[in-house]
């Protein structure tokens, strides 16, 4: 019997908790999980790297590949040291008194990385470098950039100085519309029409599960839909679509209620249909507004118990795989 071929969309730790949900189905499920992941990021060290070196950022990567980690001893000791960040070196010592530290290259830097730079430059292709480093870390499924070429993400928001609360501007950057204090109106990437990942796009096409969410709405998982070759894929895939819903608004979705995050999805690809919405029953409140949104997309609302129990706005990836196995489990 074939294996159910699952492909999760979106960056950073709302994809990393998706995929480590699909790692806790495994057992009662066979499943070959495909991770396509956002290129947009430009703060911290991947915003480093994309400026000094070029490419693409690698931390959502990362982070996608650490998730899908193995389980041996090995592999996690690899995994850990794919997520150590190197600290500001203590000065080096001087005959006299400590000379003020100079600037730390390495400071700030993971070093996955570091590693997943090197192997682009080492293999000449960003899909090379993420499959080798998913065989050294024993990965239980593939990740893909959305994009073999990085994008910038550009959003008008609409009150971004408190003084002028009608007035709208460009927010150009992931960090800073991630981080915005006003409401985003419109996003867009640059360049408008990046070219999909080749295989992303075989991917999507034979898969029987396409996953959109948890994460940052407008930064992690809109992003997917505005790239031309991966939104006609998802349109045109056989496959069933579910949408795991946000516990809490995050900056960059103040003020966006769980109906509107379903919203935005047909607004940014109005010929998307949906089969299953996924959310905490006690994050979402009345569900009957959510229900509605669910159903405008063609879509039925199923309601589970998906957070954290200390109370924190994070999904628990046991509990969200225990939510997944009998929605992914359904008979085609």
């Amino acid at each position: 019997m074939t294996p159910t071929r699952v492909v999760a969309f979106g960056g950073g730790h709302g994809l990393s908790a998706s995929l480590r949900a699909l790692r806790h189905c495994v057992p009662g499920l066979d499943l070959d999980i495909t991770a396509v992941v956002t290129v947009g990021d430009d703060g911290g060290s991947s915003g480093r790297l994309r400026a000094e070196r070029g490419g693409l950022p690698p931390g959502d990567l990362r982070q996608a590949l650490v998730a899908l980690s193995g389980d041996h001893p090995a592999t996690r000791r690899s995994a850990a040291l794919f997520q150590h960040r190197f600290a500001a070196a203590a000065p080096a010592p001087t005959l006299g008194s400590p000379a003020p530290a100079a600037g730390d290259p390495l400071a700030g830097h993971a070093v996955g990385n570091l590693l997943l730079h090197g192997l682009t430059e080492l293999l000449g292709d960003p899909v090379a470098a993420l499959d080798h480093a998913g065989a050294m870390l024993g990965a239980v499924g593939r990740v893909l950039p959305m994009s073999r070429q990085p994008v910038g993400i550009e959003a008008r928001v609409r009150g971004v100085d408190p003084d002028h609360p009608d007035e709208v501007r460009t927010v150009r950057g992931q960090h800073q519309v991630a981080v915005t204090s006003g409401t985003v109106e419109s996003l867009r990437l640059t360049p408008a029409a990046p070219a999909a990942c080749a295989e992303a796009v075989t991917a999507v096409r034979a898969a029987d599960w396409l996953i959109f969410g948890p994460g940052s709405w407008y930064t992690s998982v809109l992003p997917h839909l505005l790239v031309p070759g991966l939104a006609d894929a998802i349109v045109s895939s056989p496959a069933r679509r579910l949408v795991t819903l946000n516990l809490v608004a995050e900056k960059e979705t103040s003020g966006l209620s769980l109906p509107d995050h379903l919203d935005t999805l047909r607004r940014y690809l109005p010929e998307l249909k949906v089969d299953m919405v996924l959310a905490d029953s006690t994050a979402v409140g009345d569900p009957v507004a959510v229900e509605r949104a669910a159903e405008s997309l063609g879509a039925r609302l199923v309601l589970a118990p998906v957070a954290v129990v200390d109370g924190a706005p994070r999904h628990d990836p046991a509990a969200l795989g225990a939510a997944l196995v009998p929605v992914l489990g359904v008979d085609r």
